[in-house]
């Protein structure tokens, strides 16, 4: 799947091209771009390229760590906000996400601040959708295991 940066970039039509062109025959693209997904209530998922350049970089993002209370005691990883996949209610304004809204795990003031979600893909990808239907607006989860986030941090 390809997609731009909205629906007058070019970027992905070219690049589906390059890839047909190349032999790839399952080749498809969102046209409206990221920025519409992501408005939509679309969550995406991060590669270890790109959470290595968040975490080397964008020093207002917020990394969430959904693994439960005895994982990450055992192995924190560092300034992570703890929301538990267990305590994610469904529905809004319920649960830990409320809780981190209130408490200030979460950015309040700003809606548009990267989120990266860790702790394992099906638990991360959950409370990254979760905390689309909160109005998070820029909302990502890894699904690599932990060492491999951790590895990120390298240079």
């Amino acid at each position: 799947m390809l997609y731009c940066n909205g629906p007058y970039c070019g970027k992905s039509k070219r690049l589906a091209a390059e890839l047909l062109a190349a032999g790839y025959t399952k080749v498809r693209r969102y046209q409206l771009g990221i920025p519409v997904w992501r408005a939509l209530g679309g969550v995406t998922q991060i590669e270890p390229e790109g959470l290595r350049n968040i975490l080397a970089n964008d020093r207002t993002a917020v990394v969430v760590d959904v693994r439960e209370p005895p994982e990450r005691q055992a192995s924190a990883f560092p300034s992570a906000q703890p929301i538990p996949r267990s305590a994610v209610l469904e529905g809004k304004d319920v649960g830990e996400i409320k809780r981190a809204k209130d408490d200030g795990r979460l950015p309040m003031e700003d809606h548009n601040t990267r989120l990266v979600v860790i702790g394992g893909a099906v638990p991360a990808r959950y409370v990254a959708e979760a905390l689309t239907r909160e109005a998070f607006h820029n909302v990502s989860y890894f699904a690599g295991s932990l060492e491999e986030a951790r590895a990120a941090l390298k240079p």
